[in-house]
């Protein structure tokens, strides 16, 4: 049985898989981003999500070798865990031709929450995709879903978070958590209001955008090298 098979046991247990390493000289980064609705941006009347908000603020000129990042937003509405991890293998290796340096940001949970995936599935669903990357040379980040307007989903939000999480600190994979920040926070607060009460607006993606940039993102692509 694999690692990823025993995520589904309350007893886990985990062996390290390949290390990505950033290859020497000028750097050529293929970024993709794999997720649902607020990997996609969607409600965003500026039309950037947290995704290009990053990307906007990621630099690598500053870098000691230089080179050049091509982002690729495959954020799907409606996307649950299970679908990331279909999708990811077919969409992500034709954007990462060619590339030297192949980078996967996954966003994921609400739909799990909304389809009535368990938390066991998710978190297998997840650790499939990070084991598969990771032997496979492919650096990986996640970030985490965020909280709505409704109490009852929120604790659910909140036991696949803290799972999520879990997963990822047990492969040494950057997860940032915006649900716990963004919980009790005003402005997220109003801003899921003026909306559809579960995706953000402007402002709230501009806090997604801040926790993500504040959560390792620089650390994870070696920008201070």
């Amino acid at each position: 049985m694999s690692s990823a098979e025993r995520e589904g046991r309350v007893e886990l247990e985990y062996t390290p898989s390949a290390d990505f390493q950033v290859a020497d000289g000028p750097r050529d980064v293929g970024l993709c981003f794999v997720g649902d609705g607020f990997v996609a941006g969607y409600g965003d009347p500026r039309a950037l999500g947290w995704v290009n908000r990053v990307v906007g603020r990621t630099d690598l000129s500053g870098t000691a070798e230089g080179g050049s990042l091509t982002s690729y937003n495959l954020g799907v509405r409606g996307s649950s865990s299970a679908d990331v991890m279909n999708r990811w293998r077919a969409e992500c290796p034709p954007r990462w031709a060619g590339r030297s340096e192949r980078r996967l940001v996954i966003g994921v949970g609400a739909e799990d929450v909304t389809q009535g995936v368990t938390t066991a599935r998710s978190r297998l669903n997840l650790a499939n995709v990070l084991d598969e990357a990771s032997s496979t040379g492919i650096a990986t980040f996640v970030v985490g879903p965020t909280p709505t307007l409704d109490a009852e989903v929120n604790a659910k939000l909140q036991v696949l978070a803290d799972a999520l999480a879990d997963v990822c600190a047990r492969r040494g994979v950057p997860y940032v958590d915006c649900f716990t920040p963004l919980l009790s926070h005003d402005q997220w607060q109003s801003d899921l209001a003026a909306g559809d009460t579960v995706h953000p607006g402007q402002a709230g993606y501009g806090l997604m955008a801040w926790l993500v940039l504040n959560g390792g993102w620089t650390r994870w692509l070696q920008l201070d090298r």
